[in-house]
């Protein structure tokens, strides 16, 4: 271990242990908490340790998935362990600080969970039983809900840093890419491609100049997981952009975030600022000849802005669209200069690659569908949120066990995965594992890990409208054949809802279909057609009894639910004006 290092780490440890002696207290203030009001409990605590004068410890944290318990906050006594308190009003707040803090008794009827508690074990459920968080194996995810994310300090003490030191002391970038290549990591972001062998690509180039981008565009609706992630643990999707770029030997760091996602982009921002403080970014990194620097790089609403070189355009100050290839990223990528994109997902694993070894992770999941899935859990389920499994579980694993199932006695009727430009699934699908090639066997992707899931109530018909509805406005316009294809996609399917089909009417979608990922520059006209055509595989039965009976499958459809078609026309224009 290199002395910067090792005195980094004991300052570290002193700091947090300061803390000890004292209660703590953890406010979840990620996205889903803010939107339950985490930020009035935040304050209204700041107000208790005013009022008491108790010297406390309160920080912020990420959440541990589970958003149908937000506001989520934890206490955690000297010498205790932690005591979870769920759907906190703010109007709770005094109470709870003045029996728990003040009093020091655990309000046990109020609360949800413990961890390292044993005392309370006979009354409550540890945190890790709850059925949401039975299955997890939290790799990614391993400091969410633990780690003050705006302290790298706390990162540190867990063990941040610490692959990047081994990286640098005693591996070449050539060993840290074989362990990537070894562990079977494949892209978390869609595509699925083999990481190491992608960094390879970027290793051959000799430009002094080279570009790591962190892609966290996730315009997916239910996709969530790569915010999370800068919002509970933004130093470990650092450590392992620099840990790609000592692979490869790379210059610079883009990490690239939607607009308007505040707490992502502030916790990254303030997770580079200290990391350059501490000497993790800059110039020659812990007293070595690598140097590497990171920035943020925000992009509009531009769902293809998740394409890797539309995203490359964005960086540059250009409207987002995909570029023609060759030349691949690798030789000419943002700004003339290689580059490689990674998913934020992706890169948030190489930290635990490093450290434990590519046999270890290589060993977690399927064959080729290596380490953990992080699943979105959204739509018709008991506890919508986000969980990280082992590859391999069964879709049916996730859903029942982890998301608690349909609520209200229902049954599950389908699953829309991977975002719009991915898969409708039938109940009968439940028991594919989750795997990148199985899932597509099935004609859905896992993409970026969204599953959304549809009760009795929806109509498969409706659901590949609005997804294709969703397609043709992200269109960005460049190729003719998802420009128009879209466009003409929901033209046919509005007609069809309106009970206005023609015969040949599902012919004419394969058609267009099929030009569209024969023709089309990228990904989002490529499988354009694909949420129709699997809804076609699984529901064909809906198609037929909505186009010849002129009747709903269910008692949901509204007729003003959808665009008029003057709307579509003015959009297919602004689209190509």
């Amino acid at each position: 271990m290199t002395k910067m290092y090792s005195d980094i780490k004991i300052k570290a440890s002193n700091l947090v242990n300061q803390f000890i002696s004292k209660p703590r207290i953890r406010v979840c203030l990620d996205m889903s908490g803010f939107a339950s009001g985490a930020d009035e409990i935040l304050e209204a605590f700041k107000d208790c340790i005013k009022k008491y004068k108790e010297d406390v410890y309160l920080t912020v944290n990420g959440g541990f998935g589970m958003a149908n318990e937000e506001p989520l906050i934890d206490i955690q006594l000297p010498g205790t362990g932690r005591v979870f308190y769920s759907k906190v009003n703010f109007k709770d707040v005094e109470n709870i600080f003045a029996e728990h803090v003040i009093n020091r008794k655990p309000i046990i009827d109020r609360a949800l969970a413990v961890l390292d508690y044993p005392e309370l074990n006979t009354v409550l459920p540890e945190l890790y039983e709850l059925p949401m968080m039975k299955k997890q194996l939290r790799i990614a995810l391993r400091n969410a809900g633990h780690i003050d994310p705006e302290n790298i300090y706390e990162y540190i003490n867990v063990g941040g840093y610490g692959a990047l030191e081994k990286a640098l002391s005693t591996m070449n970038s050539d060993e840290v890419i074989d362990e990537v290549v070894k562990s079977g990591l494949r892209g978390r972001g869609g595509a699925a491609f083999s990481t190491g062998v992608k960094w390879k690509f970027l290793k051959g180039s000799t430009e002094s100049k080279k570009f790591i981008i962190g892609n966290c565009e996730e315009g997916d609706p239910g996709a969530f997981n790569d915010k999370s992630i800068l919002e509970s643990d933004p130093h470990t999707l650092i450590e392992g952009m620099i840990l790609a770029g000592f692979a490869t030997r790379a210059s610079n760091g883009i990490v690239f975030i939607r607009h308007g996602h505040d707490i992502p982009i502030d916790r990254t921002r303030l997770a580079i600022k200290q990391a350059y403080e501490l000497g993790f970014l800059g110039e020659n990194i812990f007293g070595s000849d690598f140097s590497f620097d990171v920035e943020v790089v925000l992009v509009g609403e531009s769902y293809v802005s998740g394409e890797e070189t539309a995203l490359m355009d964005s960086i540059e100050g250009k409207r987002a669209m995909p570029r023609f290839r060759p030349p691949f990223p690798a030789t000419y990528g943002v700004w003339g200069k290689p580059s490689n994109i990674n998913n934020i997902k992706t890169l948030s694993y190489i930290p635990a690659i490093v450290s434990n070894g590519s046999d270890w992770f290589s060993n977690i999941g399927t064959a080729k569908s290596t380490g953990t899935a992080m699943i979105c859990l959204s739509g018709n389920i008991s506890q919508p949120g986000l969980v990280e499994v082992p590859m391999g579980l069964t879709i049916r694993e996730v859903i029942e066990d982890c998301g608690g199932g349909v609520p209200g006695g229902k049954e599950l009727k389908l699953l829309q995965t991977g975002g719009p430009l991915g898969g409708v699934l039938s109940a009968a699908q439940l028991d594919i594992p989750i795997d990148f090639d199985a899932m597509a066997k099935a004609g859905a992707i896992l993409g970026s890990g969204g599953i959304i899931v549809g009760d009795t109530d929806v109509c498969a018909v409706d659901l590949a409208r609005l997804l294709v509805a969703f397609c043709q406005y992200e269109s960005c316009g460049k190729c003719f054949p998802c420009r128009l294809g879209t466009t003409h996609l929901l033209e046919i399917l509005q007609r069809i809802c309106k009970f206005k089909a023609q015969d040949k009417d599902l012919e004419l979608m394969t058609k267009i279909g099929s030009d569209m990922q024969v023709g089309s520059l990228c990904g989002h006209g490529q499988l354009g057609f694909n949420p129709i055509k699997s809804a076609l595989d699984y529901f064909g039965d809906e198609f037929n009894m909505v186009m010849k009976d002129k009747k709903w499958p269910t008692t949901t459809y509204k007729e003003e639910f959808f665009m008029p078609d003057s709307s579509l026309r003015n959009s297919a224009d602004r689209i190509i004006k």
